[in-house]
């Protein structure tokens, strides 16, 4: 039995239509699992059914986060925000983890993963880290690479990609800052800004700050074995 992967899904302005890109969908069939898009819900009871029904739970990309889910005012540079979508996800990741089943974050959802565990986030790179910031919102089609990263040896993410330098796509303004519980940084930027992180205990719990969905298109072996890995756990949790 192929295991069950819930996707979290955009939503329009108005929060009437939800929206998922395909290349989400394409990567977790082609790493061998049921993708299974997950409609947002205040109702907790819902939230604990679905982390039930799920294996994994992937956590896509989309707009930017409400600050007040970690303590702080709307920076002037923040943009659109879902508190709901935040609200659910938040909620979502609790449950999964309480429920020791394996969660992916892609740029978004890994900023989500953070604040879900108390950390908190740059609302706008340029206008909050002080350093010389390189292009971190690509100016080229999202499935070309930009940038590199640097990926710490003694970590998941090496350990998954057995690379210590990665080159990845890069189309975010937020990204996190202070990491929460149980987090550590397993790459960074040339700049310093943290490209992925990891949870040391629990489930396996891994964000990344790019898009290895769009990389795929490209053949990119690294984001290939991450959706590999991710699906493989969530395998082990179906049948724990």
């Amino acid at each position: 039995m192929k295991p069950v992967i819930g996707l979290t899904p955009s939503i329009d302005h108005e929060e009437e239509h939800f929206m998922l890109h395909v290349a989400h969908v394409r990567a977790i069939e082609a790493a061998g699992a049921i993708p299974l898009l997950l409609p947002y819900t205040k109702d907790e009871a819902l939230i604990l059914q679905m982390a039930d029904r799920i294996d994994g739970l992937y956590l896509t990309g989309g707009h930017d986060i409400d600050p007040h889910f970690f303590n702080e005012e709307p920076h002037a540079s923040l943009g659109r925000i879902h508190p709901l979508r935040d609200q659910f996800e938040i909620e979502l990741v609790h449950r999964m983890i309480e429920k020791n089943k394996p969660i992916l974050g892609v740029c978004r959802g890994s900023q989500v993963i953070n604040v879900a565990l108390g950390g908190s986030m740059y609302q706008d790179l340029a206008a909050q880290k002080d350093s010389n910031l390189i292009q971190h919102k690509q100016k080229r089609p999202l499935r070309y690479h930009s940038h590199f990263v640097y990926v710490e040896k003694n970590s998941l993410l090496y350990e998954i990609t057995k690379e210590e330098k990665l080159k990845v796509n890069s189309n975010h303004h937020q990204a996190n800052r202070i990491l929460g519980d149980g987090l550590i940084a397993s790459a960074a930027s040339g700049d310093g800004v943290i490209e992925a992180i990891e949870r040391t205990i629990g489930p396996f719990v891994l964000g990344v700050q790019w898009h290895p969905e769009q990389m795929l298109k490209e053949g990119d072996e690294p984001s290939r074995k991450i959706y590999e890995r991710f699906v493989k756990e969530a395998l082990n949790a179906s049948t724990a």
